[in-house]
């Protein structure tokens, strides 16, 4: 075959195989989300939300550093996904600032959600009040679907990167980074059961905590 016949053959087929993999992964995500790394981290967020804001006196420096962290993580693959893209757009002749752009996009708004957890999750207030804190666990977990949709996109930039040195090389990047983010994505039977007794041992600590400021 020829090589424009090869550009029409492997680069939508490697496009659909990384696409197949990310639309079972939503489908995952959504009705088993234990069964995936990205349910989990949501789950495990969500709790800690409710354990560092129960005192929000105590734990707020720990908050800050901790989403302040975050933050810094995401600035630091925005500016090497801004820098790839670049070299991208050199390399196929195309305008660099429509690919910046894009990236300021997908990663800039974590950091703008992220940023308004600083002041939420530090706000005084009781621990039965679970409206407030499940609003804070629920921005939180949105920033990180970001960051993961941030980090999905950076993933794309390799096989079009390698895309400039033939259909070949792009076909076969889509197919070893579908496996690769299985193993990523998905979690063991083990994983499971440490997050599931980790998390009952959370909650029957709150609870015990929460009968002795009743009492």
């Amino acid at each position: 075959m020829e090589e424009a016949q090869l550009d029409y053959v492997l680069v939508p087929l490697g496009l659909f195989v990384f696409g197949l993999y990310h639309i079972w992964l939503l489908f995952t995500i959504h009705f088993y989300p234990r069964r995936t790394v990205i349910g989990l981290n949501a789950e495990s967020r969500h709790q800690w939300v409710f354990s560092m804001m129960t005192d929000p006196l105590k734990n707020g420096v720990l908050v800050v550093q901790t989403i302040r962290n975050n933050i810094m993580a995401s600035t630091l693959l925005a500016t090497t996904a801004i820098t790839l893209s670049s070299l991208i757009s050199v390399f196929a002749s195309s305008s660099s600032q429509s690919s910046n752009t894009s990236s300021q996009l997908v990663y800039g708004n974590k950091t703008s959600i992220v940023s308004s957890i600083n002041f939420l999750a530090t706000v005084p207030t009781w621990k039965d009040n679970k409206e407030s804190i499940e609003y804070v666990a629920r921005n939180l977990n949105r920033g990180s679907l970001f960051w993961s949709l941030g980090l999905r996109a950076f993933y794309v930039s390799f096989p079009l990167f390698l895309w400039i040195f033939g259909p070949i090389p792009m076909f076969v990047c889509c197919c070893i980074m579908s496996c690769i983010l299985y193993f990523l994505d998905t979690t063991s039977s083990f994983t499971q059961h440490l997050h599931s007794l980790s998390i009952r041992q959370v909650t029957k600590s709150d609870d015990v905590e929460l009968a002795a400021d009743l009492s």
